[in-house]
């Protein structure tokens, strides 16, 4: 006996959901059973598809034209902009749970904080690109809690940093940019 391992890229499969229709002869009422709940109604994609195209874009860094493009080889065609749509409708599902996140992280003593640039379009000048940041936050390397949260910022002013961390008190982590040190006096 030999066991050798084995992967089909882009096996695409549909799911069909068939409900039930019940008539009362008495009434003549049409009754059907509800449809399972999806990430978007009325949407395409299963969850799985639509945790895929997540895990893709923002693990494997994988852009949503080339993810477009994997899809039409294995037969699947999807524009890139109803990929985009997907993300979209998937961050704001997400968003109570990046609250929560933020909320939990925030009630540690000890944080640690960076911001990290980044080029996004901007839909006013076509394809041009503009640097904005991405702010992370974590709980000190000492505790239990191993999660960062991320924050979206048009620029790297301090005043995005304060908006975060709102009234939280305790010590801040960062190294020595200028927008952190107005921080220091509301810190601890």
């Amino acid at each position: 006996m030999a066991e050798k391992l084995d992967y089909v890229p882009g096996v695409a499969r549909v799911e069909r959901h068939i409900r039930g229709k019940w008539a009362c002869r008495q009434c003549e009422t049409l009754t059907q059973a509800p449809m399972p709940a999806h990430v978007i109604d009325k949407g395409l994609a299963t969850t799985g598809l639509l945790a895929h195209v997540l895990v893709a874009k923002y693990a494997d860094h994988l852009p949503l034209y080339r993810q477009q493009k994997i899809f039409e080889r294995a037969g699947v065609k999807l524009a890139t902009s109803t990929l985009a749509d997907w993300v979209g409708v998937c961050g704001v599902r997400l968003q109570p749970i990046v609250d929560a996140l933020r909320q939990t992280i925030l009630k540690h003593g000890v944080l640690h904080a960076d911001e990290t640039p980044i080029q996004i379009l901007r839909p006013d000048t076509g394809k041009k690109t503009h640097r904005a940041y991405l702010w992370a936050y974590a709980p000190g390397a000492l505790e239990n809690l191993k999660a960062v949260v991320y924050d979206f910022a048009p620029s790297r002013a301090g005043e995005h940093a304060r908006a975060f961390l709102g009234d939280w008190r305790g010590k801040l982590v960062v190294d020595d940019y200028a927008g952190y040190k107005k921080l220091s006096s509301k810190s601890a």
